[in-house]
């Protein structure tokens, strides 16, 4: 007897209505300054560059960063951390940056994922570099030769999935197919 799922499946016709139901980034960004205060943003994102970014720390590939601010805009959640790196660590700073990458959450969750392109995204104006554009492109550069295997399972698992989610509900938004 084959095995059967017997929870409802989604049409691809209802997927979309369910997805417009779902408010766009922006108006989620006055819960998120409430619910994720800045501090627990700046732990996590040093946390996860620590782990994603240990080898080229520690080989040097990083050492253009030092003393260098890169700042990273998701316009639509009003978020914003400016990077630099001290001693063996790359923080975050309360300062001004020298170069800015700026984008949507989904842009940016589909460059974390490797889903979209770099270059592509960056011709589609769905991102935007600002400032010292030779300290925005050499981080660029780092960031597309590092190896994806090195990134941990789950971050891997949880940027893949994001990024799809936020793309499919941004289609459902435009009323483009998911």
């Amino acid at each position: 007897m084959p095995t059967a799922n017997f929870l409802p499946q989604p049409s691809k016709r209802f997927a979309p209505r369910l997805l417009r139901l779902l408010p766009p980034p922006r108006r989620l960004q006055p819960v998120l300054r409430i619910v994720v205060p800045q501090r627990w943003q700046r732990a996590w994102l040093e946390a996860a560059m620590a782990r994603v970014l240990a080898t080229p720390i520690h080989d040097g590939s990083l050492d253009f960063m030092r003393g260098r601010k890169l700042a990273i805009e998701v316009t639509d959640l009003g978020l914003r951390w400016v990077l630099t790196l001290r001693g063996d660590r790359l923080g975050v700073v309360d300062e001004e940056p020298e170069a800015s990458v700026r984008g949507s959450a989904t842009d940016l969750l589909l460059l974390a994922s490797r889903l979209e392109d770099a270059d592509t995204l960056f011709f589609q104006r769905a991102l935007v570099l600002t400032g010292d554009t030779e300290l925005g492109l050499t981080a660029r550069n780092l960031l597309e030769r590092l190896s994806w295997e090195s990134v941990p399972l789950g971050l891997r698992i949880a940027l893949n999935r994001g990024a799809r989610f936020a793309r499919s509900a941004r289609a459902a938004h435009r009323g483009q197919a998911v």
